[in-house]
């Protein structure tokens, strides 16, 4: 059985600051499953440029993960995001909820969903130009690792992932982006050592970006407005740190756009 790297989701998946703006896409079926869809205001070069956005546990129809797709957008992506969740999402809980066997549930549920969705994708954008790219924060790691698997994307991107293991490092066939947090109980550094030892001895094309002091997802929620901010982290051996939390929320998608640009030229 294959070892386990990022965990579950948890405590730090289910947290986090809501962003305000005003979202550009729209919402539309595709296979089955509404979906945020964000176009670019131009096309940058001769061919489409579709990016899966597979989100975390709020959904891509919540305002941070609907901002997020407009930036790609605004990059010359067609960002498609899918509900997998119908509509139920970790904030709509209780807070006595078992959220950790929520996520598990709806793991299984869009696991079951995600094919038709990406066929339907296909049949709608796909043509002989078309490049597609995907990016999974937390609950949509998995995702993304099986289409690095398959081939059937030119890249690949995950942020403070959850639901992975060794064999999805050792699959990847396309190049993967890790964009990491320092403090993640779910993708602790041990684990990230491990994923970057496997894809450093196959030889794959891979990037690994990892921000110091900031938590479990700071790429989707974490502080905009405060580009620094005070971190109790004893697991590191220290009372506090400085996190560049707004800095690094951004500086974590413009990674992403660019290593998706990289391989979609």
């Amino acid at each position: 059985m294959s070892t386990t790297l990022a965990g579950s989701p948890s405590t730090c998946c289910f947290t986090g600051l809501k962003h305000t703006g005003d979202p550009e896409g729209r919402i539309e079926s595709i296979g089955g499953l509404n979906t945020y869809v964000a176009e670019p205001p131009t096309t940058l070069g001769s061919h489409r440029k579709v990016l899966l956005y597979l989100s975390d546990v709020f959904g891509s129809f919540f305002i941070n993960n609907k901002l997020l797709q407009d930036y790609f957008a605004s990059c010359g992506f067609v960002v498609l995001g899918p509900d997998y969740f119908f509509g139920q999402y970790i904030q709509d809980l209780p807070e006595d909820a078992d959220k950790p066997a929520w996520a598990h549930k709806k793991l299984e549920t869009a696991i079951e969903v995600f094919p038709k969705w990406l066929d339907a994708v296909k049949a709608k954008y796909g043509a002989e130009t078309t490049k597609y790219t995907a990016v999974g924060y937390c609950f949509g790691a998995p995702f993304v690792m099986g289409l690095v698997a398959e081939g059937s994307i030119e890249a690949g991107a995950i942020a403070h992932p959850a639901f992975l293991d060794e064999k999805h490092f050792e699959n990847a066939t396309r190049p993967l982006l890790l964009s990491c947090s320092e403090v993640d109980i779910t993708f602790p550094l041990e684990a990230r050592r491990r994923a970057e030892d496997i894809l450093a001895r196959n030889k794959s094309s891979y990037c690994i970006q990892v921000f110091s002091g900031v938590e479990h997802g700071f790429a989707t929620r974490g502080n905009p407005d405060v580009p620094d901010q005070l971190l109790c982290a004893p697991e590191l051996g220290r009372a506090c740190c400085v996190c560049g939390a707004g800095w690094a929320k951004e500086e974590s998608a413009r990674g992403i756009k660019e290593w998706f640009l990289r391989f979609s030229a």
